[in-house]
């Protein structure tokens, strides 16, 4: 496999497709790890106690997440992506390791932490790996191909984490991380052979920190704000205030940095702008669906958790099917364009078609309803994901992935809790019934649509550039090129 190319000649290697399968398996675990764990919750209270601070065991995760991610995707560029993917891959193990042995929720949270400082480096690393081998123009197809794996995970993981609470222990559901993501480190290992160019470097950590910094400020209140203190509150108020500082010190940091961690110039393409709304806003409606519409089924219909949490599957089925259909789309024409606004109109009929949910609304009806705002977010994802790395120059790949990344994550931290204070607003004090619940969601969807209508407004400005037919590696610059080690 010359290069490390999923294709030679137009035809699927071998080698490449395991691979690829290495690749999936570790982003996978990345990404069940939130399903799973949430199913285990109630079961790590009683064991470790802590349950006033539940939620920061999914909360520590994200942190992590969010706040390393564009550190990971610049080091990739910076250091080739196949042994800084294997470093990110440990880390998270490292940290799944330490969670299973916690004794106290303490503990738990810290190797929580640790655990999502590496699940940031998997999941914007692996895809720009990805985009390294497979040339944009085929791109789209392998998308399709791990759009199905995450579907599949996103069903499948509440299921496991409830066999391992009622059959064995909450601590499998960070042990069953080991074996798996050996056995994609080994596939990486011997398989994934990627050139690389030693670069001269600084990394940019004060840009780094200040990110970090204003990151952080903005989960913590969107997770916190509403619940445990007021959105009208003094701690609010300095809540905004610390975001405001730092992210206006990463902005004047990142302009005379000599290697910023995210390049502000990237914003200058207005490729780049439109990809960032486009899945920010896909982000947030896809997220908007996969948190409401069990609530809607759990609460109005009075179906069972695990009967409600099938209701994902036509969202997430129809975000891989979007994903697919538009990449198989794409290779055939190279056209991007057009599938953000196909996607962003499904968008808009799917949202505001489940804002007309009722108690009377058959669950076969709504389960369509969902299936359109997932085929939306599908068909609008990835293809501007496909768009932002195709005019990414090979030495800031991981970089523009790892930013676009940011923004799909920031519209979902902002879409739930936004979306979920209208919901409560619309409770009230008042009793917690069926019908209370049947008139009080129909308005959250509602508020998402003109969310949805900006990914459409967006999406016709999306510039329609040639896709490239050979790889990021194949773009680069005259000079020696290496192997990448295997560690």
């Amino acid at each position: 496999m010359a290069g490390g190319r999923i294709t030679t000649e137009g035809r699927i290697t071998r080698q490449a497709i395991i691979a690829f399968i290495g690749l999936q398996l570790v982003m996978v675990l990345s990404s069940m790890d939130g399903t799973i764990v949430a199913t285990a919750l109630p079961s790590i209270t009683r064991d470790v106690g802590g349950f006033s601070r539940v939620t920061w065991v999914v909360t520590a995760y994200l942190l992590a997440q969010v706040t390393f991610m564009p550190l990971w995707g610049k080091i990739g560029d910076l250091h080739g992506r196949k042994k800084v993917l294997l470093a990110a891959v440990v880390v998270f193990l490292v940290g799944s390791v330490a969670c299973a042995a916690a004794q106290t929720m303490d503990q738990l949270l810290v190797a929580r932490f640790v655990q999502g400082v590496g699940g940031g480096g998997i999941g914007a690393v692996a895809m720009a790996v990805i985009a390294d081998i497979v040339p944009a123009r085929q791109l789209g197809r392998w998308l399709g191909y791990q759009g199905i794996a995450f579907a599949v995970a996103s069903v499948i993981g509440p299921v496991v984490g409830g066999l391992f609470v009622d059959h064995l222990s909450w601590r499998w559901a960070f042990t069953i991380n080991v074996p798996f993501g050996a056995l994609g480190i080994g596939l990486i290992v011997s398989q994934l052979h990627i050139p690389y160019r030693r670069l001269e470097h600084a990394i940019d950590w004060a840009g780094s920190g200040l990110l970090g910094g204003a990151l952080v400020g903005f989960i913590v209140l969107t997770t916190l704000g509403g619940h445990d203190f007021s959105w009208l509150s003094l701690t609010t108020v300095g809540f905004l205030a610390t975001i405001v500082v730092f992210g206006m010190a990463f902005i004047a940091r990142e302009r005379r940095a000599p290697e910023p961690v995210m390049p502000l110039r990237m914003f200058g393409d207005p490729l780049m702008r439109v990809a960032a709304v486009l899945n920010w806003t896909s982000g947030g409606i896809l997220w908007c669906g996969i948190f409401f519409v069990p609530l809607f089924m759990q609460e109005v219909h009075g179906v069972s958790p695990t009967s409600s949490g099938l209701m994902l599957t036509p969202v997430m089925f129809g975000a891989a099917f979007g994903t697919g259909f538009s990449g198989r789309r794409i290779e055939r024409n190279g056209q991007i364009r057009v599938w953000p606004i196909y996607g962003a109109a499904l968008m808009v009929a799917g949202i505001a078609l489940m804002a007309t949910l009722t108690e009377t609304t058959p669950i076969a009806l709504a389960a369509v309803y969902a299936l359109l705002l997932g085929t939306g977010a599908g068909l609008s994802m990835q293809p501007s994901l496909l768009a932002a790395q195709n005019a990414a120059a090979p030495t800031e790949l991981g970089t523009v992935t790892s930013t676009q990344l940011l923004f799909r994550m920031l519209g979902s931290l902002i879409g739930v809790p936004v979306f979920g204070g209208i919901l409560n607003a619309g409770l009230g004090d008042g009793p917690r019934t069926a019908a209370a619940f049947a008139d009080a969601l129909p308005p959250v969807f509602l508020a998402a649509v003109p969310v949805a209508v900006v990914s459409l407004v967006a999406a016709f400005r999306l510039p329609e550039r040639p896709l490239r037919v050979t790889t990021h590696l194949g773009d680069e610059a005259p000079g020696p090129v290496r192997a990448e080690p295997l560690v």
